[in-house]
């Protein structure tokens, strides 16, 4: 778990954070309407759900006012159907893609939500003294509304992306008829909202791009998509320029800008699979955070359940710690560190205090080593046990970490890695975490950096609930103390 690297958000410097600003559904830089489109649906499927339901009870009994029994049985439906909905992808960008796809999304959740309704009614044994007519209409008209509800969102969305708002920026590599046809295609297909800024050439291109404008060559790609925060990448090459592909990805393995690849029409049928249709066209994703659909779901349910269970069971642990820090120097409990995770967001992590409050006033932040003597007597214990970290499962409860991901870094710390380390970034592909599988094997602390990432790389490339099972029994017998704890 978990690193004894200790920095007070005041000395943070804010120029090396990474900007992102497309977070959120259909949200753009200076974009002012992709929050209100996506708050339009986090909040239009709560007041779906409670309308339906008492249309569904006019329709069976001729009355809006509801029993309290199912009063109470739409609350608890409510608020199970806000943690199915909230932690899916439902809220995510749709941009480009099809309706008839977030409609099977749509589908499956509320199929989730309303099997975990006839589950808990069956439990505490009152689906006797319900109407199945009304529960089959609930679902019914909710399934109805969602849907009826989408279709006005994107009518809106598209409207408003037709006259030039709430756009995601592009840029295509290479110079191929592809290119040509995906400038064509994303410049008629305004409903998706994607501005294509230009195209970069390669020593492989065929011509040029018509209608659009030449940005540069390929070495300039990386630069201009950091410095100009774009959203989108589309690599146009035969798939056959191996060379000019992996110059490509190497230009971008600083950024998390989406990467899709459009890939030659003869080769398709290789690839059937692993193709998606984004306004009409076929691209494969070379790039994106194993924690799509129903595994953001499963991750999800997993951190709150057990960050939950564990706070419970830890709680008189986590008060006597409180008083003895205290106790040990002047100050407050706990402290906030910023650090950087998904996406690159940052949020402000929580550890118990283990230095004096100024005992960065004059170095500033340095990474912590062997050796030093900073910690007061009771910090440095909890350095050593790694009971300091214990704060963070309130984070995960907050949605800002997950129990297992890669250890989170402070910005002024990424700002220098991601040039140092091949691949640094891509650890911000997932949550950041409080143990990982670079933590359980042993580097963590002033360890081998190019070894964690490695690790960090191979829990992305292979999630899975179970693998994150075998982390936490692993943590708890062989993570919190460690030689590198200081």
């Amino acid at each position: 778990m978990l690193d004894a690297q200790i920095l007070n958000k005041e000395e943070i410097d804010m120029s090396y954070v990474p900007a992102r600003h497309h977070a959120g559904l259909w949200n753009t830089s200076g974009s002012r309407f992709g929050p209100a489109l996506g708050l339009a649906l986090r909040i239009g499927d709560p007041v779906v759900l409670v309308a339906a339901a008492l249309a569904a009870h006019a329709l069976r009994f001729g009355e809006l006012q509801m029993p309290m029994n199912y009063v109470r049985l739409v609350a608890i439906t409510l608020l199970f159907a806000l943690l199915v909905l909230g932690s899916s992808s439902l809220y995510e960008s749709w941009r480009g893609r099809s309706l008839l796809a977030e409609f099977g999304q749509v589908l499956m959740k509320l199929a989730v939500i309303f099997g975990g309704l006839l589950a808990y009614s069956t439990a505490i044994q009152v689906t006797d003294e319900l109407s199945r007519i009304w529960l089959a209409a609930w679902f019914g008209l909710s399934l109805a509304g969602a849907f009826a509800l989408r279709i006005g969102v994107r009518t809106i969305a598209g409207w408003i992306r037709a006259r030039g708002a709430d756009l995601r920026s592009a840029v295509i590599v290479g110079a191929t008829p592809d290119s040509q046809h995906i400038v064509s295609s994303l410049r008629s297909a305004t409903w998706a909202g994607i501005d294509v800024r230009g195209w970069f050439a390669t020593p492989s291109d065929r011509g040029s791009v018509q209608h659009a404008s030449k940005l540069g060559e390929l070495d300039g790609l990386g630069a201009y998509v950091e410095a100009n925060h774009i959203d989108q990448v589309w690599i146009a090459l035969p798939m056959r320029d191996e060379d000019n592909i992996a110059i490509a990805l190497n230009q971008l393995q600083h950024s998390t800008a989406d990467i899709k690849f459009v890939p030659d029409m003869f080769g398709l049928h290789l690839l059937n699979h692993s193709v998606e249709q984004v306004a009409g066209l076929p691209v494969i994703n070379l790039q994106q955070t194993p924690l799509q659909g129903g595994a953001r779901l499963i991750k999800a349910l997993e951190d709150r359940i057990l960050a939950g269970l564990i706070l419970l069971m830890i709680s008189p642990i986590m008060l006597a710690i409180a008083v003895a820090v205290k106790l040990s120097s002047p100050g407050p409990v706990f402290y906030r560190q910023e650090r950087m995770s998904w996406n690159n967001k940052t949020f402000w992590m929580l550890k118990f205090r283990s230095m004096p409050v100024d005992a960065e006033g004059a170095s500033g932040a340095v990474w912590a080593k062997a050796g030093e003597n900073r910690a007061t007597r009771v910090g440095s214990f909890l350095r050593r046990t790694s009971l300091d970290e214990l704060p963070q499962f309130i984070n995960v409860l907050l949605g800002d970490m997950s129990i297992v991901g890669p250890r989170p870094e402070r910005p002024v710390f990424v700002h220098k890695f991601k040039h140092e380390i091949p691949s640094y970034m891509k650890k911000h592909m997932v949550k950041a975490g409080i143990t990982g599988w670079a933590q359980v094997n042993g580097w963590r602390g002033s360890t081998d950096l190019h070894k964690r990432i490695e690790c960090d790389l191979f829990y992305i490339e292979n999630w899975s609930l179970s693998f994150d099972l075998k982390i936490v029994v692993m943590t708890v017998f062989k993570g919190f103390i460690n030689k590198h704890a200081y």
